[in-house]
């Protein structure tokens, strides 16, 4: 059987939703896996500059992994402020609800400590993604790591935009 980089069957995606797995944690427990993965999709796919991508602000965060029949494939955080970012899939995991599923875990952290909203700054090929999540975007589009991006926002107190 054909298998990915990370041993998942190639033929496992899309995936049961049961399969997936989502982790929350500080970065003294997800860092190691998480950075990984940042690593992978930010600095070696999208080319983001070492120093933008590793802000400081990572042991101030909640994290999130996603792992695909036990196989660490995706992460996020949340900042205390509300903002999520850092929303990153390896390749051979996308399109499988997996991006989906972490900011589901995120939307609910930021929920439970007791955010009014969330926003996050989205890359623009990523925009109807987080629309789907209910995201609004606002303002003009700006670059950032040299990638445009927009920025986005859900608000808990308006039961359309969930």
């Amino acid at each position: 059987m054909a298998t990915t980089r990370n041993n998942i069957p190639r033929d496992a995606l899309p995936v049961d939703p049961a399969s997936v797995v989502i982790q929350e944690g500080d970065w003294a427990l997800l860092g190691d896996i998480a950075s990984g993965i940042r690593r992978v999709v930010f600095i070696d796919e999208q080319r983001v500059p070492q120093d933008e991508e590793w802000d400081g602000q990572d042991p101030a965060c909640r994290h999130f992994l996603a792992y695909l029949n036990g196989q660490p494939v995706g992460t996020a955080r949340l900042l205390p402020d509300g903002h999520i970012g850092r929303v990153a899939v390896l390749a051979e995991a996308r399109g499988a609800g997996i991006g989906g599923r972490l900011m589901d875990a995120a939307v609910a952290a930021a929920q439970r400590l007791g955010h009014r909203q969330v926003a996050l700054s989205a890359q623009l090929h990523a925009l109807a993604f987080y629309e789907r999540l209910g995201f609004i975007a606002h303002g003009d589009e700006f670059m950032d790591a040299g990638i445009p991006h927009r920025d986005m926002t859900l608000s808990f107190d308006d039961p359309a935009s969930r």
